[in-house]
């Protein structure tokens, strides 16, 4: 049997048919639950929840107490804060339970950020290396680059990859990275 290169912490449940990629870590009282799948070098704080058939990419990072639930999918680098919320169902009903079937599919993109205890109510996308506010509720697709804030979640900027709020010009003065408006948000001018 090969070495795990992976860690996961003895209070913690990994399932069989779970897929966990190297350097991932995983900390105190998380369960993973069968047919995820976990990418490279990724971080699960304290009372993770990862459900069945989740997908997850490489360096995501997660903080303590989130659950994302079966049909939400989380690209590389993208950032849960702590006890921020996914949904999965539209309208639950404890007596009527729809099952898998009636799950709405949820897209974190590359890189997004999405604040402590906000909420990404299912069946949106939140674009690549956009940054919802805490305590935000988002109700809609977000684009990319968006920054977001509030109940619902409105945008009220754009943020640079490196986390960053951007002039009107949309130029980052931390990093001096340019961007171009476009339909889905920004494209970084290379």
């Amino acid at each position: 049997m090969s070495e795990k290169k992976y860690f996961v912490h003895e209070s913690s449940y990994v399932d069989d048919n779970v897929s966990i990629g190297d350097g991932t870590k995983i900390w105190h009282f998380c369960h993973i639950q069968s047919g995820a799948h976990i990418g490279n070098k990724c971080s699960f704080g304290q009372n993770v929840n990862v459900s069945n058939n989740v997908i997850i990419g490489n360096g995501v990072k997660v903080q303590n107490n989130v659950s994302i639930y079966e049909g939400v999918e989380l690209e590389d680098d993208v950032f849960c804060g702590p006890s921020m919320v996914f949904t999965n169902d539209m309208n639950p009903r404890a007596k009527y339970p729809k099952g898998s079937a009636g799950y709405k599919k949820t897209l974190i993109k590359k890189g997004a950020t999405v604040g402590a205890n906000a909420t990404i109510v299912c069946g949106h996308t939140v674009g690549k290396w956009a940054f919802i506010a805490a305590g935000s509720v988002v109700t809609n697709d977000i684009k990319d680059y968006a920054m977001v804030i509030g109940v619902p979640a409105r945008q009220v900027g754009w943020m640079c990859e490196c986390g960053e709020k951007l002039t009107q010009e949309l130029i980052c003065k931390q990093c001096g990275k340019k961007y171009n408006e476009h339909n889905t948000g920004l494209i970084e001018i290379k």
